[in-house]
């Protein structure tokens, strides 16, 4: 039901015109299916405000946030969850500037977005009005459309154009790929309704004639290439496996056609940390390739090479790949962009994995065969062994039943943790040292989760914000981060009320080593000719404990490992709760060169009767 807006007026400019027109807007959004709408505060942007207040009365879900940037990560982490555009709605001036960091990485990360920013009236620009910049064009870049609002402001749009611009919107963000749509809308003044008119408008009777309804614009798909590369299931070769990127939904399929693949083919599959198919039942996983890689060893040269998704994490796997001769193709769900990582290929397709395997063993039967060669389980066969002495030697190191009373060491924790947390429940990973322990280190026997992070700008703006974004669209997850980057997004904890209000819970594991403990892993270190905490790791004099209670979130330190189960069930109690575990950066970046050194050259042996060609 819409409410019963007044005509828009002659003039074009009063508080009620402009009300009409965002109700206009916003109902058409909800029409096509907006679901969440984030609220910043200010004057220009109060009929939006307004307009989103009286729909959530129909259902839209309204959070508030005083912060732009938190609230613009806090919809990337909503709209990454599942795969909908949630909607940010600002002020005019600095305030469309602080979105930005969230759009880049949106952008990058194909996720869809709606950025809704208010503005002055053509009138009022270039002749030093306040608050008059020229916002249109900050977001720009990185939005897959810019939709402008008509100069004389938005009362002047009639009903029509209104919807139009909502569906061109909201098809932009869903398109291919996925992303950031900005639509900036000049509002003339005046801007406030008054108490009698708004009360006034709620209770009047609905207008002889709804506007237009409107149906939900599809997301558009890339459609299959009968001319792609068809690579031999018979013959040796490899799958490597980027972040996952698309919608949660989708992921099962794809492991699903992922896994039939494998099955026709043994070829071994190194997913990313983030790919979220890590436990996936019946999927065989070389899940410690980063440190088989290390200090010069070599798994052998693929022959063949099924590239899917973005490139991973890892730089020694990125070199692995650039090393092997043999053909390559990439597969991308749905986002034609290059995604190569400088490492070319040959084949390159936006189809998804599915649709190519439809092409190539189509169902029910498949002309090229049932089951795998026996070359390709030989060939196979030593990097699973490989695999099988690495996660042994790891859990001599760090056992798999509770750990014994041992201060807490990163790689340690990133081990404990994957398999502490129960199956299915959300993981984020924050950029930097968090997500590449939990690639190397996580166990290869932790249950199978939704694993989210934002690689896209790999920044660490926005952490404690997306994560909460999760948390919501979830129900629940769990961060895993590191002290600067939960230090860059502080204003993230104000979100506690909001996660208490919708049932949500997000509990933070942070890894305090005080400062930016992912440079003690570079050969940046000069001794005594080079200040390196002041240039690099940066560290704070700052108790996050401290800072956590002063935002109203209770926190609990964990002196050891054996401390984290004790811990997590305690914090999955509260809303929003930090768990603090101090380590040792120096000594940490030791042990991992240790680790990479030693597993490498023990595990990368050849069993007897095998042989790497």
């Amino acid at each position: 039901m819409a409410f019963a807006v007044p005509a828009t007026p002659a003039h074009g400019s009063s508080p009620a015109a402009n009300l009409r027109a965002a109700l206009v807007l916003l109902q058409a959004l909800r029409d096509l299916g907006l679901r969440r709408l984030v609220l910043c505060p200010g004057s220009r942007s109060a009929p939006l405000a307004v307009a989103a207040g009286l729909l959530e009365r129909q259902g839209l879900q309204l959070l508030t946030a005083v912060d732009e940037r938190s609230a613009a990560f806090l919809a990337v982490g909503l709209g990454r969850a599942d795969g909908l555009p949630a909607a940010v709605v600002t002020t005019s001036g600095t305030a469309v500037a602080n979105l930005l960091p969230a759009v880049v990485e949106a952008d990058h990360g194909a996720v869809p977005l709606l950025l809704l920013s208010a503005d002055r009236p053509e009138r009022l620009k270039g002749c030093g009005a306040n608050q008059t910049v020229n916002q249109q064009q900050f977001l720009a870049p990185c939005c897959r459309w810019l939709g402008l609002g008509d100069p004389a402001g938005l009362a002047a749009m009639e009903t029509a154009a209104l919807q139009a611009l909502a569906g061109e919107a909201w098809r932009a963000a869903l398109g291919v790929p996925l992303g950031p749509v900005h639509l900036n809308l000049p509002i003339e003044e005046p801007l406030h309704i008054s108490e009698a008119d708004l009360l006034a408008l709620i209770d009047a009777p609905p207008p002889a004639v709804d506007p237009l309804p409107l149906q939900p614009a599809p997301a558009v798909a890339a459609a299959a290439d009968p001319d792609l590369m068809w690579l031999d299931p018979d013959r040796p070769g490899v799958v490597v496996v980027g972040p996952w990127r698309g919608p949660s939904e989708a992921l099962a399929p794809f492991a699903q056609a992922l896994l039939r693949w494998q099955q026709r083919s043994a070829w071994p599959v190194l997913a990313d940390a983030l790919s979220g198919l890590r436990g996936w039942p019946g999927l065989a996983l070389v899940h410690g390739y980063d440190l088989l890689l290390a200090e010069g060893h070599q798994l052998p040269s693929a022959p063949q090479l099924l590239r899917l998704g973005s490139m991973p994490a890892s730089r020694r796997l990125q070199q692995w790949i650039s090393g092997c001769g043999g053909e390559q193709l990439l597969i991308t769900e749905n986002d034609p962009r290059n995604l190569d990582a400088g490492v070319p290929v040959r084949w390159r397709s936006a189809c998804g994995l599915a649709s190519w395997l439809h092409q190539l063993l189509p169902e029910p039967a498949s002309a090229i065969g049932d089951s795998p060669s026996p070359t390709n389980l030989a060939w196979a066969e030593p990097w699973w062994a490989a695999d099988r002495r690495l996660q042994e030697q790891l859990d001599q190191l760090w056992p798999a039943a509770t750990p014994t009373p041992a201060p807490c060491c990163e790689p340690a924790l990133a081990r404990a943790l994957s398999r502490a947390l129960p199956a299915g429940l959300l993981l984020m990973l924050a950029s930097s040292s968090p997500v590449r322990d939990w690639e190397s280190f996580a166990a290869a026997d932790a249950p199978q989760r939704p694993v989210f992070g934002f690689r896209g700008a790999s920044g660490i703006d926005g952490t404690l914000s997306l994560a909460t974004g999760l948390a919501l669209a979830h129900g629940r997850a769990v961060l895993l981060t590191g002290d600067l980057a939960l230090l860059h997004d502080a204003n993230g904890w104000l979100w506690q009320r909001q996660l208490a209000a919708a049932g949500a819970c997000l509990t933070v594991v942070l890894v305090d080593n005080g400062g930016g403990g992912i440079f003690e892993q570079l050969p940046i270190r000069a001794g005594a000719a080079l200040d390196f905490e002041r240039l690099f790791a940066m560290p704070q004099a700052l108790d996050h404990s401290a800072l956590a209670t002063g935002y109203g979130i209770p926190s609990r330190r964990l002196e050891q490992l054996s401390d984290l189960a004790a811990g997590l069930a305690w914090a999955w109690q509260q809303p929003m709760a930090l768990l603090h575990c101090c380590t040792d950066r120096q000594a940490d970046a030791q042990l991992r060169h240790q680790l990479r050194r030693r597993m490498a050259a023990a595990c990368t042996e050849p069993d007897a009767g095998h042989s790497y060609p």
